[in-house]
C-alpha cells in the first residue's frame, strides 16, 4: 500500500515540475488566497485522477485519449476567455463567497489534466495496482505538493503586480496551452491556413469584446 502511494506521489511530483498546472497554480495564487487555491487543486485533481483510476484502461476504450485532449484544448481556450470576462464586480462577489475561487481553480485543474501525462500516469499505475485508492491519493498528493511550490512563488509575485496584469497573465497561460494542445492533437486536415486564420480572428474579436468594458472602466477611473 505505502509503496504504491509513494511511487505514485513521486512520479506525479517529478512530472508536474515546471508543467502548465504548476504555472497555473502560480498565477491563481496572485489572485486568490493560498488555501482557496490548494483546495481547488485538490478537488480538481481528485476528480480528474479519480476518473482515471476508476476507469483504468477502459477509459481509452470509451473515449480515445486524443479526443479527450482535443476537448481539453478547446476548454482551455474557453477558460482563457472566461478569465478575461471576470470583471471587478465579479471579483468582489468572489471575495464574499469562498466557493467562487475554489471552483474556478478546481475547474481549471480538472480541464488542464484531461488527457494529460499525469492522468495517463494515473491510468497506467491503477491497472496493476492492488490498492487503487492509494494510487489516487499518491497522484493527488503529488499534484498538491508541486502546486504548493508554484503557489508560494505566485503569492510573492502577486504582492508586486496589479490584478489586471495578472488577469492577462493567467488568460495568456490558458490560451497558450490550449492552442498548443489543439495544434498537437487535431488531425492535419483541419490545420489549414483558412481554419487557423478563422480561429485566430474569432479569438482576437472575442478578446476585444471582453476587454472593452474593463478598459473603459479603467479609463474612467483615471479621469476621475
Amino acid at each position: 500500500m505505502l509503496q504504491e502511494f509513494i511511487r505514485s506521489l513521486f512520479l506525479i511530483f517529478i512530472a508536474e515540475m515546471g508543467d502548465k498546472t504548476q504555472i497555473l497554480a502560480m498565477a491563481f495564487a496572485t489572485r486568490f488566497k493560498v488555501y482557496q487555491v490548494l483546495l481547488g487543486v485538490f478537488i480538481g485533481s481528485f476528480l480528474n485522477h479519480g476518473i482515471a483510476v476508476a476507469l483504468g484502461t477502459y477509459l481509452s476504450k470509451l473515449i480515445s485519449i486524443n479526443t479527450i485532449q482535443i476537448i481539453a484544448g478547446f476548454l482551455f481556450v474557453g477558460f482563457a476567455l472566461w478569465t478575461l470576462k471576470m470583471d471587478e464586480e465579479d471579483e468582489e462577489e468572489n471575495k464574499g463567497k469562498n466557493y467562487g475561487p475554489v471552483l474556478t481553480v478546481a475547474l481549471a485543474f480538472f480541464i488542464g489534466e484531461l488527457g494529460d501525462k499525469t492522468q495517463l500516469t494515473a491510468i497506467t499505475l491503477s491497472v496493476d495496482a492492488n490498492f487503487p485508492i492509494f494510487v489516487l491519493l499518491g497522484t493527488v498528493s503529488g499534484m498538491v505538493f508541486t502546486s504548493a511550490l508554484g503557489i508560494f512563488v505566485g503569492s510573492k509575485i502577486g504582492e508586486k503586480v496589479s490584478e489586471f496584469t495578472m488577469k492577462w497573465v493567467a488568460a495568456s497561460i490558458f490560451m497558450f496551452f490550449g492552442i498548443e494542445k489543439l495544434y498537437k492533437t487535431l488531425p492535419e486536415e483541419y490545420l489549414t491556413t483558412v481554419n487557423i486564420s478563422i480561429f485566430f480572428i474569432v479569438i482576437i474579436v472575442s478578446i476585444y469584446l471582453l476587454l472593452k468594458p474593463a478598459l473603459k472602466a479603467r479609463k474612467r477611473r483615471r479621469l476621475f
